[in-house]
């Protein structure tokens, strides 16, 4: 049977105070908390009930009531990906990106970051060798050269830990990926979160590289260029976690605030360069000024390119890298060299 559970993050995105807007609307606060927290399953709830909730939330059934499993966010401490593109856990996320622009640099230090936490990492290792992925079979539990040697791993690390599992984009185009999948399914396997990459760097003109995905993630050519990594474009990259409330409130309204200056800024940067600053108007300069801090603040180091880098790698946690967004946002960084940012961890101590 389908599994349902309420939306609970678009609930508290559109009620504030959930338990008085219950006993307002003559629910039991327990009740609703209750079901919140899926101590009484949504199957259970009496339909009055559950209406009353849409009716406060001024939303319909179908978006209070999620069907198989609620979306979760997979904080990976890495600052553009958490604020604008979040991974979904469980979810197929897809990088696509030219060769030599760091897809395979980020899925190996995803891994690395992964392992640390205790997740089981699982490379599906591709036919075609690319540079870079010896470091990416170092950073994986385990290389697996055959679908069927993929099911086992995952099979076996299953049962006690959550897999992440990175494969290549022949996998998709063969359909072994979806072969897999749905053994998997059949087994009852709890969902794997499957990274996908392109190492032959050819799929970046194509509007669905890899099929339907949660996590889109773009790199931009031009940011490697200036030395801006991870090169992920903040305007093209997304994550279905920005949509139906799946996002705290005030996630959204910073990731939102922050594409939006992303973007102006792009626009901005070539009249800024080709004609100079002077021709900007106030109002734009500033903008620009915040939106090069903005994306400067959001290259970071990683933990596989320290020996490389001489520079430490760090883990910002989502509440710290939104509160420092905010920050350059509102302006409170506009006294901060541009060069202070670039590259480094959090704002804070630099501000």
């Amino acid at each position: 049977m389908e599994e349902l559970h309420l939306n609970v993050s678009l609930l508290r995105a559109r009620i504030p105070n959930l338990t008085v807007a219950a006993r307002s609307a003559g629910l039991r606060p327990a009740t609703v908390s209750n079901l919140c927290t899926g101590k009484i399953p949504v199957g259970r709830a009496e339909v009055r009930t559950l209406a009353a909730l849409a009716s406060l939330a001024g939303c319909t059934m179908d978006e209070l009531i999620i069907r198989g499993n609620p979306l979760g966010m997979l904080e990976t401490g890495i600052k553009v990906l958490d604020l604008l593109a979040p991974l979904v856990k469980g979810g197929s996320i897809g990088l696509v990106a030219r060769q030599n622009v760091g897809q395979l640099a980020l899925l190996t230090e995803l891994m690395h970051r992964f392992k640390t936490m205790d997740y089981a990492t699982v490379f599906w290792k591709p036919a075609e060798h690319t540079k870079g992925i010896e470091e990416l079979f170092h950073e994986a539990e385990a290389v697996c050269d055959t679908a069927a040697e993929t099911y086992e791993r995952i099979l076996q690390y299953a049962k006690s830990r959550d897999v992440i599992l990175g494969a290549d984009r022949a996998m998709v185009l063969s359909g072994e990926l979806f072969d897999l999948e749905e053994q998997l399914k059949s087994a009852g396997i709890r969902p794997v979160t499957t990274i996908l990459v392109d190492v032959s760097g050819e799929s970046v003109d194509e509007e669905l590289p890899f099929g339907p995905l949660d996590t889109f993630l773009r790199f931009d050519a031009e940011l490697t260029t200036r030395g801006l990594f991870p090169a992920i474009d903040p305007v093209a990259s997304t994550s279905v976690m920005l949509e139906g409330g799946q996002l705290e409130p005030l996630h959204l309204s910073i990731q939102q605030q922050a594409k939006k200056l992303m973007r102006r800024y792009r626009d901005l940067r070539p009249l800024f360069h080709f004609r100079g600053e002077e021709k900007l108007p106030e109002s734009e300069r500033v903008l620009f000024k915040r939106g090069e801090r903005l994306e400067a603040y959001l290259s970071q180091p990683f933990y596989i390119a320290e020996p490389y880098t001489r520079k430490k790698a760090e883990w910002i946690p989502l509440r710290d890298t939104l509160e420092d967004v905010r920050i350059i946002l509102e302006g409170g960084a506009d006294h901060v060299p541009v060069k202070d940012i670039h590259f480094t961890g959090r704002l804070m101590a630099k501000a």
